[in-house]
């Protein structure tokens, strides 16, 4: 078996080095996550919609990683909640309030200054 993979830039890595650059890149994705779920709030949505919207941008999240995410921001009162039980299958629809709408601002700014800064840094703009 090979111990060697290619990455995007063709660089030779060893599996070692591989695995600790997918923990990072695991690691940044997981910070990421509560940014981009609270910036996609811009109707309510219910769980699984939700989960379709952020895949379909491109963010890569599965349904056990989302539901447990929206609890706690629920809990933290990021998000609120109401069941939809007009339908044949009762649905729990989330909603961006105040306080999110006003916590999700402040960590987009953060957001862009750090890509700000590390653009300074890494293409010395």
């Amino acid at each position: 078996m090979c111990d060697v993979q290619y990455n995007d830039y063709e660089e030779v890595m060893s599996m070692p080095e591989k695995d600790l650059v997918q923990s990072y890149i695991t690691e940044m994705k997981r910070g990421s996550l509560v940014l981009a779920v609270l910036g996609s709030f811009k109707s309510p949505y219910y769980g699984y919609a939700l989960l379709q919207e952020l895949q379909d941008k491109g963010i890569e999240i599965e349904a056990n990683t989302l539901y447990p995410l929206l609890r706690r921001l629920e809990k933290q009162g990021l998000l609120t909640s109401d069941w939809d039980t007009t339908e044949s299958r009762p649905r729990k629809y989330y909603t961006l309030n105040q306080q999110g709408v006003k916590i999700s601002r402040e960590l987009l700014k953060e957001w862009k200054r750090m890509q700000e800064s590390i653009a300074q840094i890494y293409l010395g703009e």
